[in-house]
């Protein structure tokens, strides 16, 4: 299954769309990217709706994307100045989230076209060696993502990395949730828990300070469930840097195995979503830097807090902090983990 051609790249490379399907739920991905652009699952009353945000081109995805839907790396999240020193050798890396990388830089995975290695109904390889200096990052990395469906209703994708020489490696799924239908409007009434007891905060340029903080007593405390929009105006100063939520999460019992990481409810369709992982932390971000100028498949804008993203993943800025876990990945031992989306109805 080669899938169905998408578009092209600016350099005439053909993207190709693959569809998983299982009983009624759908999922679509580029292997450019490895961008998901299509979830479509049920409400409770059975009408199918796509639940994610998106664009309808590869252009829009290589020029404009906020990473709607995109595989993060080589390093998702943020790390500092661009710079970080491994085995006492300094890394530059580009700058493009001033004064810091962002998600792999200019031209991270999100903009890398993958190799389609196996494909059928229910699950899809992708395979990409990013080669030793791309955006700044050492060693050849030799990258595998797997998307299936393995039950009805069950997103899983499963990351596996193996390096030639030390690297640092953080990989996560940015997709925005939208469990009311993409472009239905703002994700304010979605009641989210969080399996976690603590968070990171970040300084104004929303790099870590290094302080792991109890989410007790803050809008941070998703411990029991609650709205995204509760709290997400209170005059907190970690709210005011984000113009929302954009922090990391430090996830309880980290490596362990599989294990919940957060839950996400929207009352008047009944869509729930369930997220477990391997990873040590989840990235919650309220889509604040949507800004009415991206128009998704629903012909509708998409404007701040359009969208939800639960960004599985390790610590941001981790290669600075010696405190926090490692993100560093060794010749000979591979990186591996895997995450997992269950739809369902309440």
């Amino acid at each position: 299954m080669a899938g169905e051609i998408f578009g092209k790249t600016k350099g005439g490379e053909i993207v190709s769309r693959l569809t998983l399907e299982r009983g009624n739920f759908r999922v679509q991905v580029l292997d450019y990217g490895g961008i998901i652009t299509t979830i479509e699952t049920p409400d409770r009353q059975g009408r199918l709706a796509n639940i994610v945000l998106g664009l309808d081109s590869v252009e829009g995805y290589e020029t404009v994307s906020p990473h709607f839907g995109a595989l993060a790396g080589r390093y998702a999240n943020r790390i500092a100045s661009g710079r970080f020193t491994l085995d006492g050798t300094a890394y530059e890396l580009p700058i493009n989230n001033p004064p810091n990388t962002l998600h792999g830089g200019v031209n991270g995975f999100a903009k890398r076209l993958f190799r389609i290695e196996a494909a059928d109904a229910q699950r899809v390889v992708l395979m990409r060696r990013s080669p030793d200096g791309e955006e700044g990052f050492p060693g050849n990395l030799d990258l595998e993502v797997v998307y299936s469906l393995p039950e009805d209703g069950v997103l899983r994708i499963d990351y596996r990395a193996f390096t030639d020489k030390p690297t640092v490696l953080n990989l996560t799924n940015h997709s925005y949730f939208n469990l009311a239908g993409e472009g239905s409007g703002d994700v304010m009434g979605h009641v989210v828990e969080i399996a976690a007891d603590a968070y990171t905060p970040t300084d104004a340029g929303q790099i870590p300070t290094g302080e792991i903080r109890s989410v007790e007593g803050t809008p941070f405390d998703f411990r029991k469930a609650t709205a995204v929009g509760q709290r997400i105006r209170q005059d907190d100063p970690q709210i005011v840097l984000a113009k929302g939520y954009d922090h990391n999460f430090v996830l309880r019992n980290a490596g362990g195995g599989l294990r919940p990481a957060a839950s996400c409810l929207e009352p008047s369709s009944g869509r729930r979503l369930d997220i477990a992982t391997t990873q040590p932390a989840v990235q919650l971000y309220t889509g604040n830097n949507l800004d009415g100028t991206l128009v998704g498949p629903s012909k509708r804008t998409y404007r701040s807090g359009d969208g939800v993203c639960f960004e599985t993943q390790g610590f941001p800025d981790a290669p600075n902090h010696p405190d926090f876990p490692s993100t560093v990945l060794r010749s000979g031992a591979p990186f591996v983990s895997t995450t997992t989306f269950r739809f369902s109805v309440a």
